[in-house]
């Protein structure tokens, strides 16, 4: 029952990102200036606390601008940014990120041996799933299920979500996405956590 439950909302979620107006991204590269300070001109962001969100599903970050607007995705640094964006805004800057590329990032070589197995196996004793089932084996995420791209994020900003994920935080309680990230991440320890981030960090889109 959980799973349908999941299926229908992000079907819902999904209807609901269609509905709104074509993004362009050339009208998207000339509002960009309002990003740049936190994610770059291009959406590669050179701080670490704040997401690199060049080559993002389109998607995605649509939903994600939509959920920080109307409130329900907890994000003060962004709330003052996106308060006076139209949808139309938001679809044109999605539309832009998204067709950017991200920057490629690397892995600490002695946390890639447990955060490779936790990304690509889980961890079955404890009842972690791996990362792969949402993410993809290249971090590539899912588009149509409203799973993002992860290869090449920042580790810090990784660590940052997922230790919000593992105090129960969601976007709003028919939110299905971020409910599963919450039972998956209140099973990782701080070691397991710091690992899998550094080795999301060294992934690469697969070609």
């Amino acid at each position: 029952m959980k799973a349908l439950i999941g299926v229908a909302a992000s079907f819902l979620l999904l209807t609901a990102v269609d509905a709104l107006a074509e993004g362009d991204p050339v009208a998207g590269e000339q509002k960009a200036a309002v990003c740049a300070a936190c994610h770059g001109l291009d959406g590669n962001s050179t701080v670490p606390n704040w997401p690199k969100i060049a080559g993002q599903h389109e998607a995605y970050l649509t939903r994600q601008a939509i959920l920080i607007r109307d409130g329900e995705r907890p994000v003060p640094e962004m709330v003052g940014i996106v308060a006076n964006l139209s949808d139309q805004d938001i679809a044109d800057l999605s539309a832009y990120f998204a067709g950017q590329t991200i920057s490629p990032g690397a892995a600490d070589e002695a946390q890639v041996a447990l955060g490779e197995r936790l990304y690509l196996a889980g961890n079955p004793d404890e009842g972690i799933p791996a990362c792969t089932a949402c993410h993809g084996p290249a971090g590539e995420g899912n588009p149509l299920a409203g799973y993002p791209h992860v290869a090449g994020q920042h580790a810090t900003y990784t660590v940052n979500m997922l230790n919000k994920y593992r105090d129960g935080q969601t976007w709003g309680e028919e939110d299905a996405n971020s409910t599963v990230m919450t039972g998956v991440a209140r099973r990782l320890t701080d070691e397991e956590i710091t690992a899998v981030a550094s080795y999301i960090q060294g992934l690469y889109r697969a070609e």
